[in-house]
C-alpha cells in the first residue's frame, strides 16, 4: 500500500463544471490572491452570456454580454480605478457604438462603427494637450488647435478628414506667427 501525502490548497482558482474537457455552465475564476477574476457562463469552453470581469484588487473592469468568447452586445467597461469609461455596444470584442472616455482623451466620446466622434481633447503622455477640437470617424474635423509637446500652441485652424483644410495659422514655439494662410488636403494652397 502506497502512502498519499495530504496536499493543502490555499487558494481557490476555479469554481464550476467541465463537460468533455471544456468549461461549461456557470463559472467563477480567481486570482492567486483569492480575489474574483471572472464570474459568468461558459459554453463549450468559451465565455457566453452575461459576464463580469474584475482586476486583482477586486474592482470591476467589465460587465456585459459575450458570445463565443468575445464581447458582443451591450456592456460597460471600467478603468482600474473603478470609474466607468465606456457604456454601449461591442461587436467582435471591439467598442462599436456608445459613449465613453478614453485614456489620453478628455471629453465626451461618442462611438459609431468603432470610431470616436465628438468634442474633446487628446493628450501627450506628459499630460499636455496634443489636440482639442472635434472628431468624426476617429479623425480630426472642423475647427481645432494642435499644440507642441511643451503645451504651446502649434496650429489653429480647420480640419477635414484628419487633414488641414481651409484657414490655418502656424506658430513658432515662442508664440510668434510662422504662417497664416490656406491649406487644401494638408498642403499649403
Amino acid at each position: 500500500m502506497e502512502k498519499v501525502k495530504n496536499i493543502e490548497i490555499n487558494e481557490l482558482i476555479f469554481e464550476g463544471e467541465y463537460i468533455n474537457g471544456e468549461k461549461s455552465g456557470k463559472e467563477k475564476e480567481y486570482y492567486d490572491n483569492g480575489k474574483l477574476l471572472f464570474k459568468g457562463e461558459f459554453i463549450n469552453g468559451r465565455r457566453n452570456g452575461y459576464i463580469r470581469e474584475y482586476n486583482k484588487e477586486g474592482k470591476i473592469l467589465f460587465e456585459g454580454e459575450y458570445l463565443n468568447g468575445e464581447r458582443n452586445g451591450k456592456g460597460k467597461e471600467y478603468g482600474n480605478n473603478g470609474i466607468l469609461i465606456f457604456k454601449g455596444e461591442y461587436l467582435n470584442n471591439k467598442i462599436w457604438k456608445g459613449k465613453g472616455k478614453e485614456y489620453g482623451y478628455n471629453g465626451i466620446l461618442i462611438y459609431f462603427n468603432g470610431e470616436r466622434n465628438g468634442e474633446g481633447k487628446e493628450y501627450y503622455n506628459n499630460g499636455n494637450i496634443l489636440f482639442e477640437g472635434k472628431f468624426i470617424n476617429g479623425k480630426w474635423n472642423g475647427m481645432g488647435n494642435e499644440y507642441y509637446k511643451n503645451g504651446k500652441i502649434k496650429y489653429t485652424g480647420e480640419f477635414s478628414d484628419g487633414k488641414w483644410n481651409g484657414k490655418r495659422k502656424e506658430y513658432f514655439q515662442n508664440g510668434k506667427i510662422k504662417f497664416d494662410g490656406e491649406f487644401l488636403n494638408g498642403e499649403k494652397n
